[in-house]
């Protein structure tokens, strides 16, 4: 550790949010005071489902993502958030 990290008081979640993005950790903390952490119990945000595409549609996002060097199941995401986001 460089230097103790004393945090203020915060108000709210804004001013936390700030603090946190103005602030550069490197000055505080070594690589090496970091460790590796597991959440055992944390639940999913996400679930799994299971969708029949035709094999051509599939190709087709796959491409696509692959040329905006995203994962295409974040594309599909995508693609139906925007589309509940029009109605």
């Amino acid at each position: 550790m460089k230097k103790p990290l004393l945090l203020p008081k915060f108000n709210n979640e804004d001013e936390e949010r700030e603090f946190w993005n103005h602030i550069d950790i490197t000055e505080y903390f070594e690589p090496s005071d970091f460790k590796k952490v597991a959440f055992p119990h944390l639940k999913r945000t996400k679930k799994l489902i299971s969708i029949r595409l035709p094999e051509q549609l599939l190709e087709q996002v796959k491409d696509k993502a692959n040329r905006l060097a995203i994962p295409y199941q974040t594309l599909i995401q995508n693609y139906i958030q925007k589309g509940l986001q029009k109605e």
